[in-house]
Formats: C-alpha cells, structure tokens, sequence
C-alpha cells in the first residue's frame, strides 16, 4: 500500500487526512517516482473542497506537480531516464491519482531530470507552474517588443510569467503590493501598478491604447479586460471565457493540455538550475500536515508555495 492525502468527501481543510492506496500500475511509457516532495497550489483546494459532478464520494488525491526518484521505468520510454534519477514532474490529478501520495505512476514525458544545484523541494515548484506560464506566453503569440500585462504577478505562476516574457522580449507591466514591487521589477517588470480592482485603470493611465496582452494569473476576470487594447488578447487560467462583447480575444488556458511536454519541462529545468526563474518556497511540512498548509494558503498573503514532504 501507498501512503497518501486525499479526501473522500470534500470540505475544508480538515477533510485531508491520510490514506492506503492500492499501488498504481506501471505501462508503455511511464515510469514510476518515489515522491520526496509534492508542492501545494491554490487548485489544490478546489480538487479539495468541490464536491463530485456526480454526486459520489470518491477518493480523491490532490497535487500537480511533486519531485522525487525515479523507481521504475516501463517499456518504449522515449526519455534519457535510469533508476535512482532525481527529477521533477507535472501530475494530472484524477480520483486516487494525484501528487500527494509517496509512490506515483506518470508519463515519462511529463517528467524531467532535476538540474544539479537545485534541491527535490526547489523543483517541486517548478513544473506545472512554469509549463503554465510557458503556455500562457504562447497562446498570446506576442512579437518581441510587444507589450503584455499580467495580474497576481508576485505570486509562483505570475513571477514565472513575467520572468519568461521579459526573456522573450515583451514589455511587460505587472501589479503588486508595495511590498512585493522589488521582487516583481526583480523579475523583469518594465512597469508596476497597484493590484487589485483598479489595475486595469492603471494600465490605461500608462497606456491609453491598452495592452497588446494580459495574463490574469489573479483571476480578476471581467475587471482585468478593460486593460487590453481592442483586438488584444487575455489569457486566463480558471476557465472565464470573457464578458460576450468580443472587444477583447479571451483564451482559458489548462496546463493538462501541456502535461506531456517534455522540451518546455527540459528548459525550464534549465532556466531554475541556471537562476533564471525565481523559486520560492513558503515553507516545508510533513505530507501528514496537508491542511495546515492549505489552511495557510487560505488565509492569504502565501509568497511562494508550500511543499509537502514524504519518506
């Protein structure tokens, strides 16, 4: 059996407690992880507290991205992997199958190795986070000197954002609190405005024509759109689809579309060995000690991700 934390009915942060598992079985191009680390996001508690469409109480394991050490690798694995690899992984969480849990099967092509320098807890932040902002930066298709907003930019996915679109050439004007300002210019930002409501305002105080693109990474929705030009476009990460007026292109975006993407994992692996992506680690807690992470990250102001350790 396989230690895990999950839940069978959903609630709060009190409903993750620990589980058995039955071993998943390992196929054609997988390999098998002994999970040292699993890091906490904020989807994370919505796979947590959100009951079943279908209204059953099934087993679910959260967790989308973990690090750990390659125990088994399946037959027609495409990737340079051996026994006792440190790496890095992005899960696509489904009932029992999700990163919490010490023993997990995934597609080879979801992993990558960790870049020496860089510790299990470090990578652990890395993967879906950073294929998500990598997806973002490429469904905005922006040229070089473009200029690109982006909202929650102090936080994991937002710092990788504008990390990765100052890398890419682009303008990129990022919101803040005032105690997160150095760290978000620190990352590449030409231009800070405050977060919150009147971000979109502030865009267009700077740029009256509005922005080529936007990623609201902070879930503004309709209150962001008003910061990009006419004819812009807007990418968002919890499947708002735009306010029907067509003015603004808006583009959800899911990084389970991108799980298997094993050159972007090879690069941004690069990119967090080699400094060039900011990790920050919140804090480390048992695996045992779930909800009082997500507890935390509940009540706001998290810089960083927690990370659960196993083993």
């Amino acid at each position: 059996m396989v230690q895990a934390i999950g839940v069978t009915q959903p609630g709060g942060p009190d409903a993750l407690h620990e589980l058995d598992l039955a071993a998943e079985p390992i196929g054609p191009g997988q390999v098998r992880i002994r999970v040292t680390s699993a890091t906490v996001n904020p989807v994370d508690a919505m796979i947590r507290s959100r009951p079943r469409h279908d209204g059953t109480d099934a087993v679910r394991v959260p967790g989308m991205e973990v690090a750990g050490v390659i125990a088994d690798i399946g037959p027609a694995v495409d990737r340079p992997f051996a026994v006792g690899d440190a790496v890095m992984a992005v899960v696509v969480p489904s009932g029992g199958h999700g990163g919490y849990r010490a023993d997990l099967v995934v597609p080879a092509r979801s992993v990558a190795k960790i870049p020496a320098g860089l510790s299990d807890v470090q990578a652990a932040t890395v993967p879906m986070n950073g294929l998500t902002a990598r997806l973002a930066l490429d469904t905005l298709a922006l040229p070089a000197g473009a200029t690109v907003a982006v909202t929650g930019a102090a936080g994991t996915l937002g710092g990788y954002f504008v990390q990765l679109a100052g890398q890419a050439g682009l303008h990129v004007v990022a919101d803040a609190a005032p105690r997160d300002e150095t760290f978000v210019r620190d990352c590449g930002a030409a231009e800070v405005v405050p977060r919150g409501d009147g971000f979109a305002a502030a865009v267009r105080r700077r740029h009256p024509g509005g922005v080529d693109g936007l990623l609201d990474a902070a879930a503004l929705e309709a209150a962001a759109l008003p910061a990009v030009r006419d004819g812009g476009t807007a990418v968002t990460v919890r499947g708002y689809r735009g306010d029907g007026t067509g003015r603004v292109r808006v583009i959800p975006i899911f990084v389970r579309d991108r799980a298997e993407a094993a050159a972007e994992l090879d690069r941004l692996a690069e990119l967090a060995g080699d400094g060039r992506l900011t990790i920050r680690v919140a804090g480390q807690l048992p695996a045992s000690r779930a909800a009082d992470a997500h507890r935390s990250l509940e009540r706001g102001g998290v810089r960083g991700r927690f990370v659960l350790r196993f083993g």
